[in-house]
């Protein structure tokens, strides 16, 4: 396996898994993030596409997970999905949510977060060039992941997320080792003036940070940068945030990119679960 760079991630081999050290460190949970090889998808969708709802065949996409599930020590039965919609929705999930958009129709629309202290329960969101968050709180024992495109983003899922957190099990947000997990970078990532007007407005501090004008009506977003503002301003410690440096449009042979394909894709995996 060969990444044009791995940043602030390791690289799991048996099927090839990018994982964060801060993460694995905490000693209570698995997880992982996707990249392209290791399944048996064909043609756009090579090779572990993890879609149902793209194009792919169902049995292929089905093998994929299965493959993943045994890279994650897990078993299908184990997954719960989100139901991205570009939302700032979270959802906490239980024991009787196991299974959930896998192995068992989801009985829940427009989730595009989940939190969860149950051991076992592999939370599971879905790619393709927007920001995975992952969060973590070794005190409490509970755990988020969260989907965060530009609308979730400029809607401060991550500070959502933590809030989320707070409420449910308890968390102090001082507590919490978090990632930024692939997701297209600032040179690739391309949007119009109304995108851009949106961000210099929400984050006006910072928008020197996280914009670049380039004087012709379009603009390039940093979503790595922009995720840490907010998290940073959610009161995570910036010791405990790790950006992962990987970028899904500059490497498009071994991970998913929607841009750089114009769509033409299947969808990457990040997935956690507490031990």
């Amino acid at each position: 396996m060969k990444l044009k760079t791995t940043g602030n991630m390791a690289v799991e081999t048996e099927l090839p898994l990018l994982t964060f050290p801060s993460l694995s460190g905490t000693g209570i949970v698995r997880h992982g993030f996707t990249t392209r090889e290791g399944g048996v998808s064909e043609g756009m969708f090579r090779s572990l596409n993890l879609s149902f709802t793209r194009g792919d065949r169902p049995e292929a996409v089905t093998e994929n997970f299965r493959r993943v599930a045994a890279a994650l020590g897990t078993e299908p039965d184990r997954f719960v999905f989100t139901d991205q919609t570009h939302t700032t929705n979270i959802r906490r999930v239980y024991e009787e949510d196991a299974g959930k958009g896998l192995t068992r129709e989801r009985d829940y629309t427009d989730i595009d977060g989940l939190v969860t202290d149950v051991p076992g329960l592999m939370l599971s969101a879905f790619f393709a060039d927007c920001t995975p968050l992952f969060f973590v709180d070794p005190v409490r024992r509970a755990i988020g992941l969260s989907h965060s495109g530009w609308r979730g983003t400029a809607g401060r899922m991550g500070a959502v997320t933590v809030r989320r957190m707070e409420k449910e099990f308890g968390t102090d947000p001082a507590d919490l080792i978090c990632a930024v997990g692939p997701c297209i970078c600032r040179d690739c990532y391309e949007i119009s003036k109304d995108v851009a007007d949106i961000f210099a407005e929400e984050f006006s501090g910072h928008r020197d940070e996280i914009l670049r004008d380039d004087h012709n009506g379009k603009f390039h977003l940093d979503l790595n940068r922009t995720n840490e503002i907010v998290l940073l301003e959610a009161g995570v410690l910036p010791e405990h945030i790790t950006l992962s440096g990987v970028c899904t449009c500059c490497d498009p042979d071994m991970l998913f990119s929607h841009r750089a394909t114009g769509g033409k894709r299947g969808n990457l995996g990040a997935f956690m679960a507490l031990l």
